[in-house]
């Protein structure tokens, strides 16, 4: 069966309904896929970049409203010159080689992550992809780069505390919609679905505050290995699961009750 076959089939028995509005994917193994085929590290990072590609796609087919990647976390600066080199590298050929697809698919590019400190054609990368798709309404694409939830947070914290010392705020009124009207992800819906791939079960500085109800999906494959049929197989799982946000009966089954 091919993969699009499988993805209509896939579509038609879930039902959109029950797709998650924002699925977010922390994709891991690229060194270790490499490594086990006696490769470079850096032929990983590029078979990453096809998964992502797939992995793209087939969030477009099956009506996912939002996307959100960790492309590249604040603490990633910390590998190998070469390495930083060589992801920044693959980032750059695939906006270059990707914006116009996404743009021709209604694709709308977000980036999240500090941009300070960023090398200037870096963030001329960022700000061109997000202006040129500045307009679509298909689906989000959310690129976390030097990104990292622990630093992304304690920025939204001093923020407000800059506004109680000018007066324009009361501690009192420092609630948990005003740290989220201050994050990254400010008018971005939290995520549904989080998926991790390799096998690991730990979120790695990712989306902390954001995650506080996701369900989560932890894959066995690499992430090079990622494609339709495995995020199709996540979804499944996740249709699967009882949501309920600290209540005794999900929504989805107070509905179907009724």
């Amino acid at each position: 069966m091919a993969e699009g076959d499988f993805l209509e089939m896939a579509t038609t028995t879930l039902g959109i309904t029950i797709v998650p509005r924002h699925v977010a994917l922390i994709m891991d193994g690229n060194g270790r896929w490499a490594a086990a085929r006696g490769l470079p590290r850096f032929e990983g990072h590029r078979r990453g970049v096809e998964a992502l590609r797939r992995a793209v796609r087939a969030a477009i087919e099956l009506r996912i409203s939002y996307l959100t990647v960790y492309s590249f976390s604040a603490e990633n600066w910390s590998r190998p010159r070469e390495e930083v080199q060589s992801l920044l590298g693959l980032l750059h050929r695939f906006i270059r080689n990707d914006l116009s697809e996404l743009h021709d698919n209604n694709v709308r590019v977000r980036v999240i992550g500090a941009r300070e400190d960023l090398a200037p054609e870096i963030l001329a990368l960022l700000k061109e992809a997000e202006q040129v798709t500045a307009a679509n309404t298909g689906l989000t694409l959310v690129v976390a780069f030097n990104y990292g939830a622990r630093q992304e947070i304690a920025a939204a914290a001093r923020a407000l505390a800059e506004m109680v010392a000018e007066g324009r705020l009361a501690p009192h009124e420092i609630d948990a919609d005003a740290i989220s009207a201050r994050l990254d992800t400010a008018d971005i819906p939290d995520p549904d679905l989080i998926i991790r791939t390799s096998g690991e079960q730990r979120l790695s500085n990712f989306l902390l505050w954001q995650a506080a109800y996701a369900e989560f999906v932890f894959l066995p494959i690499l992430w090079p290995d990622f494609d339709q049929a495995a995020l199709v197989s996540a979804l499944e799982e996740y249709a699967h699961r009882e949501r309920r946000f600290g209540r005794v009966e999900s929504p989805r089954s107070a509905k179907t009750a009724s």
